[in-house]
C-alpha cells in the first residue's frame, strides 16, 4: 500500500522528536503498520526552524490551516497545545474527513466531548495516547488491554515537575520555594509552572483516564484539583517518620455515590511501589476486578519518549484507516450510545483518611480540645505524634507541631472540624490537611 501521509502542526520539541523517530525506525514502523508512514507536511510559525528539522523532502509553511486542508494529508498530528487555535484546527481537520492525532490533554479534558462526537459523525480518529503520561501507554492498556475489567480505581503520578520538587524536597530537607527554583534551573519546570504545581495539568490527564476507565464523559470542570504549593518540608519529614512519603496523585475512584475525580498531595506508605517513583518520572497503578493491581511506570515527558505514544497512534490509524469506523476502538473505550451518566462525586462527600499538621501553643490542655472536637465531629485518631518545643522552634520556643493521622471519614466532617480547630487561640498557624492514601 501507498504511505500514509501526515501533516504535522508543531515542529518543537515532541515534534522534532516525532519526525526523528519516524524516520530512524522507518522500516521497522512500517512492518508492524503493514504501510509505510510519512510526515509530508509541516507549519510552524518558525519556517527556518522547521526547515532545518526536517530537510528539503518536506514541504513546511506557516498557515496551520494549509496542512488542515490539503488533499495530500491523511493524518493531522496537532502539537501547538492550548484551547485556541488548536481547538479550531482540530475540528477543522476532522471536518476536513481528516484522522487526528494528538498530545494536548488540556484541549480533551475540555471539550473533548465535543471533539469526539465530532470525530464519530465524521467517521474518523483523534486518538491521544501522548496526552497522557507521556511514553506510559495507559490509554491503550485502559482501553484495550484491561477491556475485560470492571476498573475499581486508579492513582498516577502522572505530573513530573511536581514528582521532580517533592523528591528534592524529601532527599535534601529544602522548602519548596527553594526547589521549584532549582527545578526552573534544570529545565524540569517552566518559567510560568502554574498549571504543574495546582495540579491542573494532572487534573487534564486524570479526566481523561476517569473517562476511559469508567465510561462517563470527559467533564474536568468536576474535578477537585489541589496543587503542592501549602507543602512544608516538614511534612515531608514527619510523613517520613510516620512510613508514608507525599505524592501528588491523580485519582479516580468507583464509589456507591458515582465516581471520584481529584488530584491533590497524598500520603502514600513508603512500602508501595509507586511511592518510591523518583524525579521527573511517572507511574499509573490501576486496580481492575479480575487483573488485580497494575503499575505502569516510565518518562512522563521529553521528546522522544512523547514520540513513542504519537508514533504509536500513526500505527493504529495506519492499520485501522480503511477499517469500518463501527468497527474501531471507541475513543473513550466505550461505545458512544452506551456511555454513562454516574455522576462525578462532590469533594464534600469522597471518604478518605487525613494527616494534619497543628503549630500550637505549647501549654497544657491544646491535645486535649483538638482531639475533642475531632471526637465530637465522629472522626477517629488513628496515630498522634507530638514534637517537643525545641526541636520545632528552638530550645525556649513557646510553640510546638502537632501531627495526626485519622481513619477514614467524609471530607465534609473533616472540613467542618477543622474549621473549629483553626479557631481555637492556641493553634497558630493555617492548618496542614494532606489526604491519605493506602492504595491496597
Amino acid at each position: 500500500m501507498s504511505p500514509i501521509r501526515v501533516g504535522l502542526l508543531g515542529i518543537g520539541t515532541v515534534g522534532s522528536g516525532t519526525y526523528n523517530v519516524l524516520q530512524r525506525n522507518q522500516e521497522e514502523i512500517r512492518r508492524r503498520a503493514g504501510r509505510g508512514i510519512e510526515i509530508t507536511m509541516v507549519a510552524d510559525l518558525d519556517v527556518a526552524r522547521a526547515k532545518a528539522a526536517v530537510g528539503a523532502g518536506v514541504q513546511v509553511v506557516d498557515d496551520a490551516r494549509k496542512v488542515v486542508t490539503s488533499p495530500d494529508v491523511d493524518i493531522v498530528i496537532e502539537l501547538i497545545g492550548g484551547y485556541g487555535i488548536a481547538k479550531q484546527l482540530v475540528l477543522e481537520a476532522i471536518e476536513a474527513g481528516k484522522h487526528v492525532v494528538t498530545a494536548n490533554k488540556a484541549l480533551l479534558a475540555v471539550h473533548g466531548t465535543e471533539i469526539f462526537a465530532a470525530a464519530h459523525r465524521k467517521g474518523v480518529m483523534v486518538a491521544f495516547e501522548a496526552a497522557v503520561a507521556g511514553g506510559i501507554p495507559i490509554i491503550k492498556a485502559l482501553r484495550e488491554g484491561l477491556t475485560a475489567n470492571s476498573i475499581q480505581w486508579i492513582a498516577g503520578i502522572i505530573n513530573g515537575t511536581t514528582n521532580f520538587i517533592l523528591s528534592e524536597m524529601r532527599d535534601k530537607g529544602l522548602d519548596f520555594d527553594v526547589v521549584l527554583k532549582e527545578a526552573q534551573r534544570l529545565g524540569y519546570a517552566e518559567a510560568d509552572p502554574t498549571f504543574d504545581i495546582e495540579g491542573v495539568d494532572a487534573g487534564h490527564k486524570v479526566t481523561l483516564m476517569s473517562a476511559i476507565a469508567f465510561g462517563i464523559p470527559v467533564q474536568f470542570d468536576k474535578a477537585y484539583v489541589e496543587g503542592i504549593t501549602g507543602l512544608a518540608a516538614q511534612d515531608i519529614r514527619y510523613a517520613e517518620q510516620l512510613g508514608y512519603r507525599i505524592k501528588l496523585l491523580g485519582i479516580t475512584k468507583r464509589a456507591a455515590n458515582g465516581i471520584e475525580l481529584r488530584v491533590h498531595p497524598s500520603l502514600v506508605p513508603a512500602k508501595r511501589l509507586i511511592a518510591n517513583v523518583e524525579g521527573a518520572m511517572n507511574a499509573v497503578v490501576v486496580q481492575g476486578d479480575a487483573v488485580g493491581t497494575t503499575l505502569y511506570y516510565g518518562k512522563g515527558a521529553g521528546s522522544e519518549p512523547t514520540a513513542s505514544a504519537v508514533i504509536a497512534d500513526l500505527v493504529d490509524i495506519a492499520r485501522l484507516h480503511t477499517a469500518d469506523p463501527e468497527h474501531r476502538v471507541p475513543h473513550l473505550a466505550f461505545q458512544p450510545d452506551a456511555m454513562s451518566d454516574l455522576p462525578v462525586v462532590p469533594m464534600s462527600d469522597v471518604v478518605t483518611s487525613y494527616y494534619l499538621r497543628l503549630k500550637v501553643a505549647d501549654e497544657a490542655g491544646v491535645l486535649a480540645k483538638v482531639t475533642g472536637i475531632l471526637a465530637g465531629a465522629g472522626i477517629s485518631i488513628d496515630a498522634v505524634l507530638q514534637r517537643e518545643a525545641d526541636e520545632v522552634g528552638g530550645e525556649g520556643s513557646t510553640h510546638t507541631d502537632l501531627i495526626i493521622l485519622t481513619h477514614d471519614c467524609v471530607e465534609a466532617k473533616m472540613n467542618n472540624a477543622l474549621a473549629q480547630m483553626q479557631a481555637l487561640p492556641t493553634v497558630l498557624a493555617p492548618i496542614t490537611r494532606i489526604r491519605k492514601e493506602e492504595l491496597a
